[in-house]
């Protein structure tokens, strides 16, 4: 996905990452060389069509055949698209650190699951500095215990990057904005999260941020809508669809184009409810499955 930054329009890649085993989908920001590689991946499976073909993937542990995805890990076989095999991946992933020279303390081959790579990035993202709840979110666990039990390194070695990292940010900013705030600030800040609430939802602009949209809430990415407030966003896209026919038929052009951002604002939050209900929903998942004993 992408996101321009208000006023100058600066790019901003996002990966979007589907419901797991928290139910709750993440948008992640992401390097330029990262988008750049999901970009060829896609381009590639893609090809000549619209869109990235939709191929069933076995389930190695439930052993059942999961529906058609747009999967990125896929290859044309034949006349048709398959997705890659569990054990074709860690296939691939043993002679890469075979060609790359990787081995162990006494030389023994190193074998890696997709899953290790979960457990490399929060270790370096951790010691280069990253708050472990931050990496909690960036990572989708519920408790931060599971994320810090994700690292390789030890506790004292978590906390003290920590720390590092809060003295840095620290050094970097003026010091007079760690001085004891006077109750004139204090009242300002408390009234600024009160003021958060808004009709159709909660903005969650930062304290001290002026508003680009000129409290144009519905246009607002900023804004996290209420999904109480589901109908009232519906009675505004269908005003707004009213509005611009009129606007058309009297010729108000100029009114049009705001009415017409006004309405991808209103209908992006209402897709967002949506998501988040879809999310939310519980799923029978029927009688657990048990290990055939053995002979």
């Amino acid at each position: 996905m992408q996101y321009r930054l208000p006023p100058k329009g600066e790019l901003i890649p996002l990966l979007q990452i589907a419901p797991s085993k928290t139910d709750k989908e993440r948008l992640l920001v992401v390097s330029p060389e990262l988008a750049d590689v999901l970009s060829s991946i896609i381009s590639r499976v893609r090809g000549s069509l619209a869109a990235v073909p939709l191929v069933s993937a076995y389930d190695d542990y439930e052993r059942i055949w999961l529906p058609p995805a747009p999967r990125l890990f896929q290859r044309r076989v034949n006349t048709e698209n398959r997705a890659f095999a569990h054990s074709t991946i860690l296939k691939m992933l043993a002679a890469a650190a075979t060609r790359a020279g990787l081995a162990g303390p006494e030389d023994q081959p190193l074998h890696y699951t997709p899953h290790d790579f979960r457990r490399i990035f929060i270790t370096d993202a951790i010691l280069n500095g990253l708050p472990p709840h931050i990496a909690q979110i960036i990572a989708g666990h519920q408790d931060i215990n599971v994320t810090l039990g994700y690292k390789a390194v030890y506790p004292d070695e978590a906390i003290q990057a920590h720390l590092s990292f809060l003295a840095r940010r620290r050094s970097l900013r003026p010091s007079d904005e760690y001085r004891v705030p006077t109750d004139a600030e204090w009242t300002e800040f408390l009234g600024h999260f009160e003021r958060r609430k808004v009709s159709i939802g909660t903005c969650a602009r930062a304290f001290s941020t002026p508003c680009l949209l000129e409290h144009a809430c519905v246009r607002c990415p900023m804004l996290w809508p209420d999904p109480n407030q589901r109908a009232r966003l519906a009675d505004i896209r269908d005003n707004l669809v009213d509005r611009i026919a009129e606007a058309e038929r009297e010729g108000w052009l100029g009114e049009v184009e705001g009415l017409r951002v006004s309405l991808a604002g209103a209908q992006t939050k209402l897709t967002q409810i949506d998501a988040r209900r879809h999310s939310a929903t519980l799923v029978e998942l029927g009688p657990t499955r048990t290990k055939p004993q053995q002979g």
